[in-house]
């Protein structure tokens, strides 16, 4: 998810029972006030929800119980609507993402000993890790841009071919995966 959808992600978009979460609204600033939006461009997915994920995501909403945040749609003067938020601020209000990028982002990268390099360590970062990991264990570059809601297979294509694993590597993972992987048999005196 990017991280305006992150933010108003509410429990009713998390399907348990079927392991998928669906993306269909995003906390976005217009003229510096909070609003409710549609994703970027305007599309709903369904992304897989990973059982690790799901049960994280039980922990975090029993120890913190989603709020119910009301605000206006698409802009400032819009409609209001509702939404019961499952990331919100210590005042119970909608997560903006400069002051979470400075107040919380910030703050973990540092104690995580992670140095700060502009455009590589942000939210976003996220995304690219969830693409390496999907790619890597052989998802498909159409599936992979559905799911991070690219409008063509062909930009994640390019935006993450350098994360793809080699066909090597595949090929090695396949055929131990179809005979399995024996240890080594120990050497030196056992063996002589």
């Amino acid at each position: 998810m990017r991280q305006g959808e992150a933010f108003g992600l509410a429990l009713d978009d998390v399907d348990f029972n079927e392991d998928m979460v669906t993306v269909q609204w995003q906390v976005k600033f217009v003229y510096g006030k909070p609003c409710f939006g549609p994703p970027k461009r305007g599309k709903i997915r369904e992304v897989p929800l990973p059982t690790s994920v799901a049960q994280d995501a039980k922990e975090h909403v029993a120890k913190f119980p989603p709020i119910v945040v009301t605000l206006p749609w698409r802009h400032p003067g819009g409609e209001l609507v509702s939404a019961r938020v499952i990331v919100y601020t210590r005042d119970r209000t909608a997560v903006s993402r400069p002051v979470y990028n400075q107040c919380a982002w910030g703050p973990a990268l540092k104690k995580s000993e992670v140095p700060r390099v502009k455009r590589v360590d942000g939210f976003h970062a996220l995304r690219h890790f969830y693409a390496s990991t999907l790619l890597d264990a052989g998802e498909s570059i159409t599936a992979l841009a559905e799911h991070l809601d690219h409008s063509d297979p062909r930009f994640a294509l390019r935006t993450y071919t350098r994360h793809m694993p080699s066909s090597e590597d595949r090929n090695r993972r396949a055929v131990d995966n179809v005979l399995g992987v024996r240890p080594e048999p120990p050497h030196g005196l056992m063996t002589a």
